[in-house]
């Protein structure tokens, strides 16, 4: 697991704890993670945009272990490297893409001596993929939506294909209308001109601002989502369901984003499907009060 909105986790191993997260719960997060985990300390980003943590501090926590978990591109490992070689701490860079997720969570459950809690972790991942696979391979790309992630307030920021903030949407039978840019595999700046171009017939996105404004917009209301109504809200507590970070909270919105995209190919009760997976994963059981105020809106019922 990790910790929003960075991916970065340090760890003591006698016994398996966090010392601390790279950004502390916020209060309206809480209820979403196991009692044992809400009040630890923050100790800052040691990766990503703007790492913020102090090393001196996050020595004085002793960990035995810094895990990381999420791209292993070229400036990851040569961080990791940086990092390990500063504190003398053993530092796990795991490759957080979908495809990777089986084997990364039965590395980390053989590592941290949790192996039959992530065998069954790792078997929920598996069992996802076998069925996106086994459904996804017999559906003509055309059948697909045209799919665009709209992140920040004004929406105007997305990922091109390949980027692992968007991959989510390929793989749960989407048409990312963003498409390939070329030298780019991570996040990229849109156009309005570039979204009404594109024409989306699904819209999903994290912000809260975005979604509460876009309904409003009139050049928004030019885009076939926003006329259909098919704009969709993601869960954010405690960790985003679509990339924050990109990290095993993804596996949830994947098998919700599958049924938006293709309901009768991925029927699902939801609400029944967040309670499992919250208490394999994150340790908690759910009340009803907390489960209504985190799917509030992923049904997307327009914010109006």
């Amino acid at each position: 697991a990790s910790g929003p909105p960075a991916s970065v986790l340090v760890y003591a191993l006698a016994p398996d704890t966090l010392i601390g997260w790279p950004r502390a719960l916020r209060p309206n997060e809480l209820p979403y993670i196991a009692q044992a985990y809400r009040d630890l300390p923050e100790v800052g980003r040691l990766t990503g945009r703007g790492g913020t943590a102090n090393l001196e501090v996050v020595i004085r926590g002793k960990p035995d272990l810094i895990v990381d978990f999420g791209s292993v591109r070229g400036t990851y490992i040569s961080l990791a490297d940086s990092v390990q070689e500063q504190t003398g701490i053993p530092y796990i860079l795991i490759d957080g893409r979908f495809d990777a997720t089986p084997s990364a969570i039965r590395l980390l459950g053989k590592v941290l001596g949790r192996e039959d809690l992530a065998e069954r972790q790792a078997a929920y991942a598996e069992e996802l993929f076998a069925e996106l696979d086994e459904k996804l391979g017999r559906l003509e790309i055309e059948k697909r939506p045209r799919v665009y992630l709209a992140r920040r307030p004004d929406g105007l920021e997305s990922g091109a294909i390949g980027s692992i903030n968007s991959e989510i949407l390929e793989r749960a039978g989407g048409r990312n209308v963003v498409g390939e840019v070329p030298g780019r595999r991570g996040l990229v700046q849109m156009t309005m001109e570039k979204v009404l171009l594109a024409d989306p017939e699904i819209i999903v996105t994290w912000d809260r601002n975005f979604y509460e404004s876009v309904w409003k917009d009139p050049l928004w209301a030019k885009v076939s989502a926003v006329k259909n109504k098919r704009v969709y809200l993601s869960p954010i507590y405690p960790f985003g369901w679509i990339d924050r970070p990109p990290s095993i909270n993804r596996l949830i919105g994947l098998k919700w984003m599958a049924s938006l995209f293709h309901p009768d190919l991925f029927p699902m009760d939801l609400a029944q499907e967040t309670r499992r997976f919250y208490e394999l994963f994150y340790h908690v059981t759910l009340s009803d009060a907390d489960l209504d105020t985190l799917l509030q809106w992923a049904s997307g019922s327009p914010a109006r």
